[in-house]
């Protein structure tokens, strides 16, 4: 789906990562890891396109995807006067437009992905009255309302309870199960184990793929 040739991500012409070549596989479920500063974050937005490579370049298999995106931290203002469900509406946006009422099959899958998180029944909540969680469910809905064939997480899980991040867990792994290509910067190395199939662990000089047919050397995919 992407392949990575000798791309370095950073901020300008600030090197941060190493230099990586290789290939993410369509429907494949990746694990960006690494010591905090190594790079996941800026790896990601980069893949994402939301920073320019440093150097080197990335290239998509056939044309760039729709790519499902949930951020580190929320940029959304939860003292803007909006519901659970209007904030998750916006996942149908792609396929409807911005100016267009939903229909009847698109609010049925609003329910849908608020039922998966478990937030039906706050479906008219105003997202100033969440917990942290409940935010974090919330977004993760809008998300996965998407069905972006690429997925991509950077720290789905920091600042929740455990509920909430096995929870999400479990849609990834469904997500996963259903064809779509995840990657996702984590820290827990326990989840990363246990649901992971691929690691990409960054180290500051060099970078290891784990779990997988390609092979590393000197921080290049073969």
């Amino acid at each position: 789906m992407i392949e990575l040739d000798h791309l370095v991500a950073g901020y300008g012409a600030q090197a941060v990562t190493p230099s990586l070549c290789g290939v993410v596989e369509r429907g494949s479920m990746t694990a960006i890891v690494g010591a905090n500063g190594c790079g996941k974050s800026t790896l990601l937005k980069t893949l994402a396109g939301v920073l320019a490579p440093v150097s080197g370049a990335l290239r998509w298999s056939t044309s760039r995807p729709a790519i499902g995106w949930l951020a580190q931290r929320q940029t959304l203002d939860p003292c803007f006067p909006l519901t659970v469900q209007d904030v998750v509406s916006m996942g149908s946006w792609p396929r409807i437009s911005l100016f267009r009422a939903l229909n009847r099959r698109a609010r049925m899958q609003v329910s849908v992905a608020l039922e998966r998180v478990g937030l039906l029944a706050m479906a008219g909540t105003p997202i100033d009255a969440l917990s942290g969680g409940q935010f974090q469910r919330m977004l993760f809905a809008r998300m996965w309302l998407q069905q972006a064939p690429l997925v991509m997480l950077d720290e789905p899980f920091t600042g929740v309870d455990e509920v909430t991040s096995q929870l999400l867990m479990e849609q990834i792994v469904a997500m996963h199960q259903q064809g779509q290509t995840i990657l996702a910067v984590l820290h827990d190395s326990e989840r990363v184990s246990r649901y992971f199939p691929q690691t990409l662990r960054l180290d500051g000089v060099s970078a290891n793929w784990g779990a997988t047919p390609l092979q590393t050397q000197e921080g290049c995919l073969a």
